[in-house]
């Protein structure tokens, strides 16, 4: 990776997350000198054995990110507040990450910040705009911007990957509500690491909105089907209960699966919202043939520890 004509550091934030661990780990197998933002060291020991420097800091907290950017050629803002904090101040918590790490960034010089946020537009959930707001303020605030949106990422360790994975083996039918029904264009975690590696190597992405997709437009329902496919088991008979709102299926998820009702709140917000790809330009440079989802499920499955 190059920067400005010269060999930079990368900074990842989020390092151990389920985006931003792979993304180190890739920066660092490609040869880069790789910088890992991370909250508590003690959880990032597998970076620290590859040789990845790491940065204890909180986005929440300006004053702890002093000197995290000293050197980077390019920023990886890969955070979110998602399941942290209640309703009325997960907005706040967002605002003031994204404005302490864009205003930390360019007074320390990094060339250029890359974030991954959702796709969708005008959505009706606030985390979908929360993360619209995100990407606002690092582009006024920070230095050059490329700003990726994708929907659903699958692979082993995503919440939305789990969520499926769990309706399907848990459930002999399922309630259908409206949701199942809107259109979105799922994403393999592998297509997503590709784009956000090559970012420094494709100038034309510098300040621009690249919207990711996987070639699958699928509703909710048609991922159910393909889960049960790839689990080799029957497909679930569901129900239609069309005024089940958002917010009561996330409560309904938090009882039949392992996942936190804080985390699936936004995700099934999200899905009252159609998240395809309605600009494909920004990432035509990239030249990234993206993996069908049959595939990326198949990976994730092989992967995923869960699975016996």
């Amino acid at each position: 990776m190059r920067v400005n004509g010269a060999s930079q550091t990368a900074l990842v934030t989020g390092a151990t997350g389920f985006v931003g661990g792979r993304l180190a780990q890739a920066l660092a197998d490609d040869g880069l000198r790789v910088r890992g933002l991370v909250r508590d060291r003690s959880r990032a020991r597998d970076l620290a054995d590859r040789g990845i420097e790491l940065f204890e800091g909180d986005v929440q907290d300006a004053k702890s990110l002093r000197g995290a950017g000293e050197g980077a050629g390019v920023a990886y803002y890969l955070v979110h507040s998602m399941g942290r904090g209640g309703d009325g101040d997960f907005e706040e918590m967002e605002r003031r990450a994204a404005t302490n790490f864009a205003e930390m960034a360019k007074r320390e010089g990094v060339g250029r910040v890359v974030y991954l946020g959702g796709l969708g537009d005008q959505p009706r959930s606030k985390h979908l705009r929360s993360r619209q707001r995100t990407a606002e303020i690092l582009r006024e605030s920070g230095p050059p911007l490329t700003y990726f949106r994708a929907g659903m990422v699958v692979g082993a360790g995503s919440e939305s990957y789990r969520t499926l994975r769990y309706l399907v083996q848990r459930l002999p039918a399922m309630i259908a509500p409206a949701w199942l029904s809107t259109p979105t264009q799922p994403i393999a975690v592998d297509d997503v690491i590709a784009y956000l590696r090559r970012t420094p190597e494709v100038p034309e992405s510098e300040g621009r909105e690249v919207q990711i997709g996987g070639p699958d437009v699928l509703t909710y329902g048609d991922m159910l089907d393909r889960m049960a496919e790839a689990l080799g088991v029957r497909r679930r008979p569901r129900i239609p209960v069309p005024l089940l709102t958002p917010w009561l299926s996330s409560l309904w998820i938090g009882l039949v699966t392992p996942v936190d009702a804080g985390v699936a709140r936004p995700l099934i917000e999200g899905l009252s919202t159609p998240t395809t790809v309605t600009d494909p330009v920004g990432a035509t440079p990239f030249g990234i043939h993206c993996t069908p989802f049959s595939e990326a499920l198949r990976r994730a499955l092989a992967e995923d520890p869960e699975i016996g």
